[in-house]
């Protein structure tokens, strides 16, 4: 059986060659032989607007992407919270089909729900507030409408101040909130859940309404390239160019 795997926050850019070098390995390597790709969010280390394909490195990502879904493999994106601003043009240039999170797919026969994750941090009221604002469609026409460069420096802007504030933040309100896990388990009327966002791999076991939930967090991608594999009904992580970890 062919796998199904997922992966998020690869934060590709040209800041991380090595990295990048990695996603061309996947590209080329273990996405040829899947049954599908699930990639839930930051693909990108930031994302302005699909006229950003002008630039070599995202024109290289779409490309790769492009060679893996002209291949007969699916590619769903759910986008993240650096790359929110994902597009049609990049969907049509990169074969990719993009996702409305939460989604519930069929993953070795159990309904799953896919997310990012950063919705289920609600302990941080400051980024929700600021999340709900940049998803707004009325304020992502009026950004898109900025000349590039203009949107190339707030993104850069953004960045440092979200840095800056993460290090003041305790460790709890950037983790996510149970009773927001509860209640996405609920809203999706599934047992298992997989998300990225928060950059601290595991599985974890909870029980959900007298339901035994698993909860997959997956790992970024700042050290090495990785991705967790389901095959039938067993799962496993595995590096990029590496045996299973």
């Amino acid at each position: 059986m062919r796998p199904t795997l997922f992966l998020s926050d690869l934060h590709l850019s040209p800041e991380r060659p090595a990295l990048v070098d990695a996603f061309r390995v996947f590209c080329a390597g273990p996405a040829r032989d899947a049954a599908g790709i699930y990639l839930l969010g930051d693909l990108f280390d930031y994302w302005i607007g699909d006229d950003q394909l002008r630039e070599p490195l995202a024109a290289e990502v779409a490309g790769a992407l492009k060679e893996v879904t002209a291949s007969g493999v699916a590619v769903g994106v759910v986008t993240g919270n650096r790359d929110f601003l994902l597009g049609d043009a990049f969907a049509d240039a990169s074969g990719i089909t993009l996702l409305s999170a939460p989604v519930v797919v069929n993953v070795a026969g159990t309904p799953t729900v896919l997310l990012h994750g950063d919705e289920l941090c609600t302990a941080d009221v400051a980024y929700q507030r600021f999340r709900r604002y940049t998803h707004d469609a009325r304020f992502q026409r009026l950004y898109l409408a900025l000349p590039y460069g203009l949107r190339r420096g707030i993104a850069t802007w953004l960045r440092r101040r979200s840095q800056t504030a993460t290090s003041g933040k305790p460790e709890n309100i950037m983790e996510v909130a149970p009773q927001a896990v509860e209640s996405a388990f609920r809203a999706a009327d599934v047992t298992r859940m997989i998300h990225g966002h928060t950059h601290r791999p595991a599985r974890h076991h909870l029980v959900v309404d007298g339901r035994e939930c698993e909860r997959f967090v997956l790992a970024d991608w700042y050290d090495r390239g990785t991705y967790l594999e389901f095959d039938g009904a067993e799962s496993r992580t595995r590096d990029v160019g590496s045996p299973a970890s």
